[in-house]
This record gives structure tokens, C-alpha cells and sequence, in this order.
């Protein structure tokens, strides 16, 4: 198993119509910078290479840069960090927000294509709140895989907090539905988190396997 390469990955995302934050991968720091400063600080880097399946373990990952002599000596220590590691490149992404959300696949040997959704954050990690399908799933199945979440109330607006857009939520579900009924070589996918918000819902981080 290995993950997608980040150029495939792309392809992908945008075959289906997966909105997911600006990004690219660079192996020019210059170039890296360039690109930062066109999509505007803060700005998220990411170690991506097919043999990393948790970069943040590694010191991979580095948030909240806010100007060039943060981006500098986050590139640096990245660099440092994964010197030992197989890597592809570092990914450069605007920094997202809104309500985070998880979105994975696991293609099981009976059932084929299982998709899953939860709330981000402790709602995954503690509360385990998360609802399983078998795909196909249509939109109207992927609204009714959000209503099922225990913590669905906080999508819709919770105390003066406005609610996500249900039906971006639904459109991306539908959509990563139809990749993982074709797209027969991801054995597995892990969006995590997705940014909502009462407008759109855009992949933040991503993983495909194969």
C-alpha cells in the first residue's frame, strides 16, 4: 500500500467535482514562497511523499505561518525533519475554516466501497459519532447519513453559531460516492479534516491509498 501521488490525487479531486483548499507541491523553496504569497498568508505546509501516512509524526506538518520568515524556517525544519523519509514534495495550502468534518472510504472485500462520515475533532476521537454506508450512495442518502450523526444539531446552527451548508456536505459525499464505485485502485481514503461552513465544504487534508 502507498499513497496517491499528489499529481493523481488532484486529477481525482477535480474529475469528481471534490472542491478541496488551494494547493500545490513544491520542491523550490522560492517557488513555494511565490506561490504563499499569490494565495495569501496564513499559509498550512505538508510533507506528502507515498511511503507518509501520518505527517504530522514526523514534523511534517506546520500551521498558522503568517509571514516569509515564518515560512522559512517552516520549510527548513520540514526539510530536516523528513531528510530520512522518501518524499515527493512539500504541499503548500491556503489555510481553511469553518467546522471540521471527516470524510473516509475503506473498500471491504465483501461489500466493496464503505464510506463514513462524522464531525471532527473529539466528536471522532471520543465520541465516535460517525455514520457508515455502502456505496452507492445518491444525495439524498448522503443528507440522511448526516441526520443520523448524534451531533447533527451542530451543522445545523447551535447557540448562536451558524450551521454548515448540508447541502455542500451532501454534494462532496455523493461525489466521493461515485470516485470510490470507479476509481477501483484507491483502496482506501481518509479527508481529514473538511472545512464547512454555511456556503461550501472544501477538503483540507487528504489521503488516497492504493
Amino acid at each position: 500500500m502507498e499513497i496517491l501521488n499528489f499529481a493523481e490525487t488532484k486529477k481525482l479531486l477535480l474529475k469528481y467535482k471534490i472542491p478541496f483548499c488551494k494547493t500545490e507541491i513544491f520542491n523550490s523553496k522560492e517557488k513555494a514562497q511565490g506561490f504563499a504569497e499569490k494565495i495569501g498568508f496564513p499559509v498550512v505546509l505538508k510533507v506528502h511523499g507515498s511511503t507518509i501516512f501520518h505527517k504530522s509524526d514526523i514534523g511534517g506538518v506546520k500551521t498558522g505561518i503568517k509571514n516569509k520568515e515564518d515560512f522559512e524556517k517552516a520549510w527548513e525544519e520540514i526539510t530536516e525533519n523528513s531528510q530520512l523519509k522518501k518524499i515527493e514534495g512539500i504541499l503548500v495550502q491556503e489555510t481553511a475554516y469553518g467546522n471540521e468534518l471527516v470524510i473516509g472510504m475503506n473498500r471491504d472485500s465483501q461489500f466493496g466501497p464503505v464510506l463514513m462520515v462524522g464531525l471532527g475533532g473529539i466528536f471522532v476521537e471520543v465520541l465516535k459519532d460517525v455514520v457508515f454506508r455502502v456505496a452507492p450512495i445518491s444525495k439524498a442518502e448522503a443528507e440522511e447519513m448526516l441526520k443520523e450523526l448524534k451531533s447533527y444539531q451542530l451543522l445545523q446552527g447551535f447557540r448562536g453559531k451558524p450551521g454548515v451548508s448540508i447541502d455542500a456536505i451532501a454534494t462532496l459525499l455523493a461525489n466521493i460516492s461515485k470516485l470510490a464505485m470507479n476509481e477501483k485502485k484507491i483502496i482506501s481514503l481518509d479527508f481529514n479534516p473538511i472545512m464547512a461552513n454555511e456556503k461550501t465544504a472544501e477538503v483540507a487534508d487528504f489521503r488516497l491509498i492504493i
